[in-house]
Order: structure tokens, then C-alpha cells, then sequence
């Protein structure tokens, strides 16, 4: 009797586990972050392994949102099991090769059916002037691979045809819930337009600034924002010294401190640093992430996050929770 009786008390316990189990998995499927934003990439061109090419993605509702492909973007989406055929659409900034380096692996290894691919429907691109010719030629390019896959493989050219528009200012996406607005900024006077963008959703938001010198407009934009990204640039005085070229480079993006003067205009819950210009001729070293941080805190006392790669935000009704890449 007394042998049966704890049988029959095993199998409850056993029942209420399971039901405990699925009740939590339940819960933590309801609780499950609808706004975040992955920093997939926060490097320049130079190819280090510990910054990936400028990408960012921004996850809203249902909506996968990518700004910028730079180099590695499709490894660095993968690493977190996200098929590249998932992105929604692809915001570009600006058409310097560090930014859309990355496009051409993700057009076509996205259009694979593998598990790492499975993109249904066109290539949706949005960018500024130059950005629909630059799809077409790419296609063009990869002529000879598509025309293969189609032949060899029986794949449509659906998942691996653009959808590519050159936009201007203004909102250019609103879908879902989910609201972008493209910001001009100021790259330099050959490089325009280049844009920031704004996505909303949900009463919060995010700004990421793209390429850009100190550009006022560009705070005004972000003005409370939950989430404020912004490009900064240095370099040591005795490299710029040694080349009028450094300081080129340095006049087309924004020092920290001017950095830190834009995040006070704007007064962001959360300001972060992302594609991290730290220059270097390879002799004389870059200024270190703490170097650029301490800078833009002389002229900036708010909350900030250094970006690193794969630096994930969730965006809540109460405030801005930061995750930093596991080591």
C-alpha cells in the first residue's frame, strides 16, 4: 500500500514539474525582449578580428531591420542562429565599401535554402542616391553564380532580385508598427547625401547617426530618445602630425568631445559608441575605447556603453538594459 501510495506521489511531483516547466517556458516566451538592437559590428576598414565591419540590427515587433552590411555581417548574424534570409529590409547609410562590403554575401548566401539562408521574397534595400545602380550591378556581377544555382539547383530569382530604392530624407519606412526615419547628416561635401535613421516603435525609439561630422540637426533628431548610437573618430596629435591624410580622414567623423556635446543636446536614457574610427599608421598606436570614452565624458555626464561587437540593447517601457558580448 505504502508502495503505491509513493508511486502515486512521485507521479504527481512528476506532473507538476512538467506543468512548472512549460508554464515558465511559456512565461519566458511572453516576457521575450519586443525591441532590441545588436550592435553585429562596430569596426572601420581595417580588418581586425575583434571588430566586424559597421552593422547594426534592429529587431521590432516582428521586423528585422539591418543598418549597414559591413565585412562579417552574415557570420555575426549567424552566431546568434539568424538566418539571413530573415532581414526584412537593409538601411544604408552611406555607400563607402566599409558599410556595404557585406551586401553580396548577404544577398546570395541568403538566398540559399540551407538553415543559414531561407529568404523568401525579394532583397528589400533602402539607401541613398546610388544604392538601386549599385544592386543591379552587383547582380550583374554575380551573374554567373545565380544563373547556375537557377539552372543547377532549380532556385527562382525572386530571393536573390533587389528590391532596391534610392530614398531622400524623411520616413521611408512604416510597416508593422515599425517607423524609420532617414536623418541627412553631414559626411563631408563629396559624400552626400549620407543619413542617420530613427526607428520608432512602440512610443520608443533609436537613433543611429551613420557617418558623420558634429551635425546639431542629428541631436535635435534624437531628442529623448530611449537609444542614441553615434559614430566616433581620433587619433593620436603626433599621427596627425605625420600626414595631412589623418586629418582628412578625422575632419569627415565626429571627435568625442563633440560627441559628447551632441548626446547633451539630445539627452538620450542610454548613449552608446559604435563604428569606432581609432586611427593608427600601425607605428604609432590608436586611443583605446577608455581613451575615446573619457573624452566624450568631459563634455557628456549621462549614462553611455562603449560598443563593442555583438553589444546587445533591450530597448523597455522603463528603460534601456544593456548585455555585453560574452568573452
Amino acid at each position: 500500500m505504502m508502495l503505491k501510495f509513493n508511486r502515486l506521489l512521485g507521479l504527481c511531483f512528476a506532473v507538476l514539474a512538467v506543468t512548472f516547466s512549460v508554464v515558465q517556458y511559456a512565461n519566458s516566451a511572453d516576457t521575450k525582449p519586443d525591441f532590441q538592437v545588436v550592435m553585429l559590428g562596430v569596426g572601420t576598414p581595417p580588418p581586425f578580428m575583434h571588430r566586424f565591419g559597421p552593422a547594426t540590427l534592429v529587431i521590432a515587433g516582428n521586423k528585422y531591420l539591418l543598418f549597414d552590411a559591413g565585412r562579417g555581417v552574415t557570420q555575426r548574424l549567424w552566431q546568434d542562429k539568424i538566418p539571413l534570409g530573415r532581414i526584412d529590409t537593409l538601411f544604408l547609410t552611406h555607400l563607402h565599401s566599409d558599410h556595404v562590403v557585406g551586401i553580396p554575401d548577404l544577398l546570395l548566401t541568403g538566398w540559399l535554402k540551407s538553415p543559414f539562408g531561407k529568404r523568401k521574397g525579394n532583397f528589400h534595400v533602402r539607401g541613398p542616391e546610388g544604392t538601386t545602380a549599385m544592386m543591379g550591378y552587383l547582380v550583374k556581377a554575380f551573374e554567373g553564380d545565380i544563373s547556375i544555382r537557377v539552372l543547377d539547383q532549380k532556385f527562382t530569382r525572386e530571393g536573390v532580385t533587389p528590391d532596391a530604392k534610392d530614398i531622400t530624407a524623411g520616413v521611408v519606412y512604416d510597416e508593422g508598427g515599425v517607423k524609420v526615419t532617414a536623418i541627412e547628416v553631414n559626411h563631408g561635401e563629396l559624400i552626400k547625401p549620407a543619413f542617420g535613421y530613427r526607428v520608432d516603435f512602440d512610443g520608443r525609439s533609436v537613433v543611429i547617426s551613420g557617418d558623420t561630422k558634429y551635425h546639431p540637426a542629428l541631436a535635435e533628431a534624437a531628442k529623448g530618445t530611449d537609444l542614441f548610437i553615434h559614430a566616433v573618430a581620433a587619433a593620436k596629435p603626433e599621427l596627425l602630425a605625420s600626414h595631412k591624410m589623418w586629418k582628412t580622414i578625422l575632419a569627415h567623423h565626429t571627435e568625442p568631445e563633440d560627441v559628447g556635446r551632441i548626446f547633451k543636446q539630445a539627452q538620450p536614457k542610454m548613449a552608446a559608441l559604435y563604428h569606432l574610427v581609432t586611427l593608427t599608421n600601425g607605428k604609432i598606436k590608436p586611443p583605446s575605447v577608455a581613451d575615446l570614452v573619457a573624452r566624450v565624458k568631459t563634455t557628456y555626464d549621462g549614462p553611455i556603453t562603449a560598443g563593442a561587437d555583438r553589444t546587445r540593447f533591450i530597448i523597455g517601457k522603463d528603460g534601456v538594459d544593456v548585455i555585453s558580448p560574452k568573452k
